[in-house]
């Protein structure tokens, strides 16, 4: 498979999140769905590590005249508004939100193809009768010490167009002091031991701000249904577990990663990078694509070893049995299954995506790797060498002075 936007396809479990979006503290930001190092993400994107956001209101541009059909729309004329505040959000809900479709994509704005994708997705859910919302707000709460919340990008007049072509019905981009009118909450949503994991452990304190800022844009807007990324998968399994702890009515979804041609996943980020850091910065996915094939290669022959006939033996006898069978080929794949013994599975899915990492360390400029995990997708911790079923393979890392993350799913079947 491509590595690029089979990913674009709406994730067939209703109950995978992906990307939060945020309101810039003062404008639109990011955009790969991303959220900023510390901010919930976006369509593909993650939080950057360290993003900014304006503390003012957002831009002056000029919002779309109500009622306005964005271009490529068929179907009514929805709504296609921009609205500053919490009460005009609340207006447009009211006025054109219908019970069971609506809506909300979060952003930090910044916004591309993979956030049109969680666009796209949405509107195709509620239909052109139903009501989708775009927030766009960059969220301070999710900038730690150290990140620079005025470096992250703000392109709101682009982002209408992008967000109103995609299907929105609404762009709510407030200031920080609407979305946070008495300065900085004092009550805020603790992400608890999965929020101190991996992001969380490199980022302390940045899941908290994030799922504040989704608790309050999920009551503002009033969803049925809410969609985000696969490429903040932690931040999407956070988002999941308050909904489910909390009682909020409203199903999450979640979109796979949108790619480029190249396999970089998108994220509002990668306009950071220059022309060598971004030749380095192709090593995460390369990494995670590796680790993805020698999974397949491993289920490849222990598939073959288990299909050939009078196997019901160790692979040292199928081997053997095969060999005086004159079945050369087959016995040398019944071998490599049992010499791999001991490095199969999650052992050689990490060892094959270390390699690649460790190859982009030594390149100039190099890679320097925050962490590659394989882990459960429930809770986040790393899942033994033995493990069966569901997993996460997640990596973060630096090149030059910008951070990103990627993942892929994998499901590490029972052994045959």
């Amino acid at each position: 498979m491509s590595p690029r936007a089979r990913d674009r396809a709406p994730d067939p479990n209703p109950d995978r999140a992906s990307n939060p979006g945020a309101v810039p503290a003062s404008g639109p930001a990011s955009a790969s769905g991303a959220v900023p190092a510390s901010g919930p993400a976006s369509a593909s994107g993650a939080v950057p590590a360290s993003g900014p956001a304006p503390t003012s209101g957002p831009a002056s541009t000029p919002a779309p005249a109500p009622g306005r059909a964005a271009s490529g729309r068929s179907g009514r004329h929805r709504p296609a508004e921009l609205v500053p505040t919490t009460g005009d959000l609340r207006d447009a809900v009211a006025r054109h939100g219908l019970p069971g479709s609506n809506a909300v994509v979060m952003t930090m704005g910044a916004l591309h193809e993979g956030h049109a994708t969680l666009i796209r997705a949405a509107r195709a859910r509620v239909g052109e009768e139903g009501f989708v919302a775009v927030t766009v707000f960059v969220n301070p709460l999710q900038f730690g010490a150290g990140e620079d919340l005025d470096r992250y990008p703000r392109t709101l007049d682009a982002d209408l167009e992008l967000a109103f072509d995609a299907g929105a019905s609404v762009v709510f981009a407030p200031s920080a002091d609407e979305v946070y009118p008495g300065g900085e909450p004092q009550v805020r949503i603790t992400a608890g031991p999965m929020g101190e994991r991996l992001e969380g452990a490199s980022r302390p304190g940045h899941f908290d701000g994030m799922l504040t800022v989704v608790a309050k844009l999920l009551h503002l807007t009033s969803p049925d249904l809410a969609f985000f990324g696969q490429k903040d998968a932690q931040q999407l399994a956070l988002i999941r577990r308050m909904v489910r702890d909390l009682n909020f009515p409203v199903e999450i979804v979640g979109v796979e990663t949108v790619r480029e041609d190249d396999g970089l996943a998108l994220s509002s980020r990668n306009r950071y990078l220059s022309a060598g850091e971004r030749r380095t910065a192709l090593a995460l996915s390369r990494a995670l694509f590796a680790g993805r094939e020698r999974l397949a290669a491993q289920e490849a022959l222990r598939a073959r070893a288990a299909a050939l006939p009078g196997v019901r033996d160790r692979a040292e006898n199928r081997a053997e049995a095969l060999s005086r069978l004159g079945e050369a080929r087959a016995a040398a794949d019944a071998h490599a299954v049992a010499q791999a013994a001991e490095c199969a599975g999650a052992g050689a899915v990490r060892a094959a995506a270390r390699a690649v990492l460790d190859e982009a360390a030594e390149a100039e400029p190099p890679l320097t790797l925050d962490y590659l995990a394989l882990v459960d997708p429930a809770d986040f911790t790393e899942v033994p060498d033995d493990h069966q079923g569901e997993a996460v393979l997640a990596v973060a890392a630096r090149v030059g002075s910008t951070r990103l993350i990627d993942n892929v799913p994998l499901d590490l079947g029972a052994a045959t």
